[in-house]
């Protein structure tokens, strides 16, 4: 059987995206019409704040990221996802650079979680959520960028923890998470965007997704979404209703297209 490897770029001081991803990836091997036994490596750089300011956007220049991306370029994975959401508020085409520039430099394609969520969410319009532990100023720049995009997301389906300190993010725990997932879904959100990598929501998208199954609703974790676009990135079919009911419904989308 064919082994993937997949190589994650983390943020140094995230803690809930690795756990996350590797019990993901857990459930893909468990899954029988994959066909294939995936593996899951990790290299970080060094990321502990996130706010709306030149040293903290500073954190994220290239060249940390592509040195990240050359470590797991040594171990011949086939396809290289940043487990971050950075471009959600520096603006996605820093996302679209930092591919070419990892392509460019290792030979290996790439993705990110952003790119991930936006290929699920592409074509709406409106309807769609956000939920972050960032602060508001943050969840503004996020929206704004949306916008730029024709992507409405009103500030009553906004949320946020008010937190900047990144290893912080990972204690926002169910019930806080519950509490935005559900002001959002009041206010007519349909998809809802949980916009951090170190936050601990894979998990609850099912639960989200089943107990709002009358709104139809959608939830796109940005854990989640790195592994989705990882394999999207190679082609790869992956569509399972199993994967679904655990991580929820963006596991259920055809990404062979």
């Amino acid at each position: 059987m064919r082994v993937l490897r997949l190589g994650v770029i983390v943020p140094s001081s995230n803690t809930a995206l690795e756990p996350l991803t590797q019990e993901i990836v857990a459930s893909l091997n468990d899954c029988r019409t994959l066909g294939l036994t995936v593996t899951v490596h990790f290299a970080r750089f060094r990321v502990t704040t996130i706010a709306l300011s030149a040293s903290a956007n500073a954190q994220f220049t290239l060249e940390p990221m592509l040195d990240a991306a050359r470590l797991l370029g040594d171990a011949h994975v086939d396809v290289i996802g940043w487990s971050g959401t950075s471009a959600s508020w520096l603006g996605f085409e820093s996302d679209e650079k930092l591919c070419q520039a990892i392509q460019e430099a290792t030979g290996i394609p790439a993705t990110t979680a952003v790119q991930g969520m936006n290929w699920v969410i592409r074509g709406e319009k409106e309807n769609v959520a956000l939920v972050t532990p960032y602060t508001a100023d943050l969840n503004q720049a996020i929206q704004k960028n949306y916008a730029s995009i024709g992507i409405d997301i009103s500030d009553g389906r906004s949320r946020y923890a008010g937190l900047s300190d990144n290893v912080s993010f990972s204690a926002v725990d169910d019930p806080v998470l519950d509490k935005m997932v559900d002001e959002v879904v009041q206010n007519g959100a349909q998809t809802v965007l949980i916009m951090c990598t170190n936050v601990r929501a894979a998990h609850r998208a099912s639960y989200w997704e089943s107990l709002y199954a009358d709104k139809d609703l959608i939830v796109v974790d940005s854990v989640a979404a790195t592994v989705t676009a990882m394999l999207q990135r190679l082609g790869i079919q992956f569509r399972d209703n199993s994967l679904a009911r655990q991580w929820g419904r963006i596991f259920g989308f055809d990404f062979s297209d």
